[in-house]
């Protein structure tokens, strides 16, 4: 396929939990192959929940099959939609033939998807499906649909985020059990939506849990919690089970959105379950786990990426995928209490009480709204990152200590954060435009594993011989976020290390702040000082500047902050 013109793409994720997380490194992919596209993400409702923080997706368009887009009649409301978007491109990693029926009626002149499901005509790119016999992963078998786009190299393991708020959410919930902040949680999933041929016998997970809780305080006098999850209907299942546990228990089933579900997996220090959707959850955060597999295909549905133990008693029937067992469940009901426990054990060292962080003293005062219409016009290289010189891949991007959460004060309190960034490495030839995304990518990655997204991303490509009017300090960049984003220039703020992003903001009347972290701050100092153009601030760091922001745009005195 020519990739030349494909400027908006429609990804067609999985419809089941677990898939949809085995589906995501190739998801990140399709940024990587078209670094310059505009990505929406067409998905079911909880699937769209639980990739609502991917920091590859622009859009996410939410199909609903049992609402508004129900029926025909629904399929050709879905279709309309799609083709008001004039995407270019559908790459469908579902592979049912809706999924392909619905992109063509859209008239998306590019259709991608794997040859099933007699779906073949509806493709403009068909691609062949991995015969069974390669026994490929199911994370592969999405990696590799983009092999004929020019994917390459192993997959990677998959990644899920999580918000500051929403694991302070949860906190609160296993508070109110008495759980504590520094208290292990070993989380237990006994249920499957999937069907009850997954499930593994309620009592032995309860007695496992009991035997693991005495093991893990024996070994570190640790008061131990326990969360049950599970999906709706699910509850008389968790409180059987929490029934006959020996210590603090939450039971979560039927009680948490996907979100949530999200934030208290990632809580936990080990990790029960049958082979289910909050399995892959676990995994995606290197959570130690335990997984009971029984009707399932072990060796293409299994942990990713992780260090998980799988229990499993091998019988002819098995792996049969089926929903219901038609026999005597012997899959499951001869796993045993002990080897269910031996795989606990090797994870037992892992269950410590989670390390012991000292939050931000907050602000007084400062509320998610405090710095609501507030801009902040953020440098890259010096500012964000270590300056070495040109940054020429994601190897070479190492974000400076205390960024993510500098940044994240600010955005809890409602400013927006767009980075300006010159980069005439593209220009000079040093790296491609592939490179440059793949950095950003990082960056947006690290960021959001303290909570932050950026608002915009505006770089100036032009080597500075080319006099463009987007290479800082001329103001192209700003303008344009000013008309794209509706910024207010009289209520922003531009950080930077060089004279060039003191002099932008003055340019566009914003207030200006130096940051010393890069390599020649102090130079930029002396020559802004004999050129009488002194920035409004001068900070040692990021979160000093943030200091003298929160301080300056909520009229906070700030005796401390003067330079």
């Amino acid at each position: 396929m020519r990739k030349e013109g494909i400027r908006r793409i429609v990804v067609r994720g999985p419809n089941w939990l677990g898939d949809a997380v085995m589906c995501e490194p190739a998801l990140s992919q399709v940024r990587t192959l078209f670094p310059q596209a505009e990505i929406t993400l067409l998905v079911k409702p909880g699937i769209a929940d639980l990739l609502a923080q991917h920091p590859e997706v622009n859009r996410t368009l939410v199909y609903d099959d049992r609402g508004r887009h129900a029926g025909l009649v629904g399929k050709w409301t879905l279709a309309a939609v799609l083709r008001r978007h004039r995407f270019d491109l559908a790459i469908l990693f579902q592979n049912a033939f809706e999924a392909a029926l619905i992109s063509f009626l859209a008239g998306i002149p590019r259709r991608f998807g794997y040859a099933t499901d007699g779906r073949t005509l509806l493709l403009t790119d068909p691609v062949t499906v991995p015969p069974r016999t390669a026994q490929r992963h199911q994370v592969e078998y999405y990696w590799d649909l983009l092999k004929p786009l020019g994917g390459h190299g192993p997959a990677p393991a998959p990644r899920l985020f999580v918000t500051p708020d929403e694991s302070a959410l949860i906190a609160g919930r296993l508070a109110d059990a008495g759980i504590g902040p520094s208290d292990p949680v070993i989380g237990v999933n006994p249920g499957s939506t999937y069907g009850h041929a997954k499930r593994w016998l309620p009592d032995r997970y309860a007695e496992v849990v009991n035997r693991a809780v005495t093991d893990v305080q024996g070994r570190s006098g640790a008061r131990v919690g326990v969360a049950i999850l599970g999906a709706k209907g699910e509850e008389p299942l968790g409180k059987a089970i929490a029934d006959q546990i020996k210590t603090r228990t939450v039971v979560c089933s039927g009680q948490t959105t996907v979100r949530e579900l999200m934030a208290l997996v990632k809580r936990c220090q080990l990790f029960l379950t049958n082979d289910t959707g909050p399995m892959h959850v676990a995994a995606a955060f290197k959570v130690p786990l335990v997984a009971v597999f029984g009707p399932t295909d072990w060796q293409t549905t299994s942990p990713f990426g992780v260090d998980a133990q799988l229990v499993r008693q091998p019988v002819s029937c098995a792996p049969c995928l089926l929903r219901e067992c038609p026999i005597d469940h012997r899959c499951m009901t001869g796993v045993t209490v002990e080897q269910v426990y031996d795989a606990v054990v090797q994870h037992l060292p892992l269950v410590a009480p989670p390390p012991a962080v000292d939050p931000a003293p907050p602000t007084p005062g400062l509320t998610s709204t405090s710095l609501a219409g507030v801009t902040v016009f953020l440098d890259r290289d010096g500012t964000l990152n270590v300056d070495t010189g040109y940054v020429k891949s994601p190897d070479d991007f190492t974000v400076l200590p205390g960024v993510g959460a500098a940044l994240a004060r600010l955005k809890q309190a409602g400013a927006r954060l767009v980075v300006v960034t010159n980069q005439s490495g593209l220009g000079r030839g040093y790296f491609s435009s592939r490179d440059l995304e793949a950095i950003h990518s990082k960056l947006r990655l690290v960021l959001a594993e303290d909570g932050v997204t950026l608002d915009g991303l505006y770089f100036c490509p032009h080597h500075p011989d080319d006099h463009c009017n987007c290479r800082k300090p001329a103001r192209g960049m700003i303008d344009r976020a000013h008309a794209e984003l509706q910024v207010d220039l009289s209520r922003a703020y531009v950080i930077g290390d060089s004279v060039r992003d003191i002099e932008l903001a003055k340019q566009v009347g914003a207030q200006s702040l130096l940051v010393m972290t890069g390599p020649s701050g102090a130079e930029a100092l002396a020559d802004l000082t004999v050129r009488d153009l002194p920035p409004d601030y001068v900070a040692e760091g990021l979160s000093q500047a943030v200091d003298w922001i929160v301080a300056h745009a909520t009229h906070r005195p700030a005796a401390d902050l003067q330079r």
